[in-house]
């Protein structure tokens, strides 16, 4: 357990937040499917990061991690089985994209996760594995890891996949398609939600050479035959991360700045410094950095269906605002790491903050919020989140901070920094 300090803050402070998660896990995903080296620089290497490397190299991909950087040898997108399982903790992103990878594989492979992850869907991904005749089964509980996965997909033609629960399942399915013969084209049947992150998907693609043809968020081409190709890359920094401390300058009332924030602009999450803006903030945006500046805050109304990682942010910001702000299209936090609607529900309802939900949407009733002990459920958003809090509020406490190892190791060390 963390007490969160209620001490003085500095007036103006500039941060560094790490790379992004969700590039870096693109990008250790299209260097293994290139034909050659691939030097990755800046990677975030955190607890789900690591997951992902760890289940690429049990399928035959050499990676070495050195100062700030990683090098993948690619395999030219044929992967090879594992006898072991692959265990990927509580990381969603890896489990659907390491499914989609795994099926490329000849000789098989299960993939498996903590008891969270094993509750997390991924039903719609096997669903359209196994209409192109690969083995993709779930071994306990039905959608649910861990799952038996074993082709070789060679040839994909036309696929149907629902994402109203997890764009992921399309990111995945997009990554593998250029290693395919013939062409894939991918529709949408319902969804996407979290529809940034699939633009970060096309983005990765592109830099490492593969062309992709889509109508909107529903519809893609993807001609097989083409080749990842391998280079140096740089992974920007990460925006969820940066929320957290542009959440603090609203709370607190100072000045935060993010270092390399304006470098991150294909990144949904910048769209959290925007939000804080409606609320009574203050935005200065260069070609480096993003600065918030705290003022007097007043609730908004905002949807959230393609920013599910800054749902506890923005809701900690709001317990401090005037009025009841209202988050729309929220439903799908549920299935994250934690059931995330809950137990941003339960945090705030702990520091007296009255809540109103019918699980699509979390209005936030404004007033003065207290001292308590927040469950984070093991969830690292929850934990950076509501330490916001605690700079304004004496008397919070973290239950398990150890948990942001998921995504920011070093955050306490920078959430230092805000202090005198």
């Amino acid at each position: 357990m963390l007490e969160i300090i209620n001490a003085p803050l500095k007036p103006e402070v500039t941060v560094c937040v790490p790379g992004s998660k969700s590039y870096t896990h693109r990008v250790l995903v299209a260097a293994a499917l290139a034909c050659g080296q691939s030097e990755i620089k800046n990677p975030l290497v955190s607890d789900d990061t690591l997951f992902t490397l760890g289940g690429l190299e049990k399928m035959g991909v050499v990676c070495r991690r050195r100062p700030e950087r990683i090098i993948v040898q690619g395999i030219s997108g044929r992967p090879e089985g594992c006898r072991q399982e692959i265990y990927l903790g509580n990381s969603g992103t890896s489990m659907r994209l390491l499914i989609a990878f795994a099926a490329l594989a000849p000789g098989g492979c299960i993939l498996t996760g903590n008891r969270r992850m094993c509750q997390r869907p991924v039903g719609p991904l096997l669903r359209v594995l196994k209409r192109t005749g690969v083995v993709a089964e779930a071994l306990e509980r039905p959608g649910c890891p861990p799952v038996k996965v074993k082709g070789p997909l060679r040839r994909a033609g036309h696929l149907t996949v629902d994402c109203s629960v997890s764009s992921q399942y399309l990111s995945a399915l997009l990554l593998i398609a250029p290693c395919l013969e013939g062409e894939t084209t991918i529709e949408v049947s319902r969804g996407p939600v979290s529809r940034p992150y699939i633009d970060l998907t096309l983005e990765v693609m592109e830099i490492f050479g593969i062309r992709v043809i889509r109508k909107g968020y529903t519809w893609f081409k993807v001609e097989g035959g083409q080749v990842y190709s391998p280079g140096t890359y740089r992974v920007p920094p990460d925006m969820s991360q940066a929320g957290y401390f542009w959440a603090a300058a609203a709370v607190a009332g100072n000045r935060v700045t993010v270092d390399g924030a304006g470098q991150a602009t294909g990144q949904g999450d910048l769209r959290l410094a925007d939000l804080l803006v409606r609320m009574g903030c203050r935005k200065t945006a260069t070609a480096g950095a993003v600065s918030i500046s705290g003022g007097p805050l007043r609730a908004i109304q905002a949807d959230m269906g393609d920013l599910p990682d800054v749902v506890p942010t923005l809701a900690v910001v709001a317990a401090f605002a005037r009025g009841t702000t209202r988050l729309n299209n929220v439903g799908h936090l549920k299935a994250k790491e934690s059931d995330r609607l809950a137990a941003v529900t339960n945090g705030l309802s702990r520091m007296g903050i009255e809540t109103r939900s019918d699980g699509s949407f979390l209005e936030i009733i404004g007033g003065s919020p207290g001292p308590a002990l927040i469950d984070t459920c093991g969830d690292h958003r929850l934990a950076m989140s509501f330490a916001v809090a605690g700079l304004k509020v004496p008397g919070i406490k973290i239950d398990d901070p150890e948990c942001v190892s998921k995504s920011f190791p070093g955050f306490w060390q920078v959430f230092q920094e805000l202090y005198l």
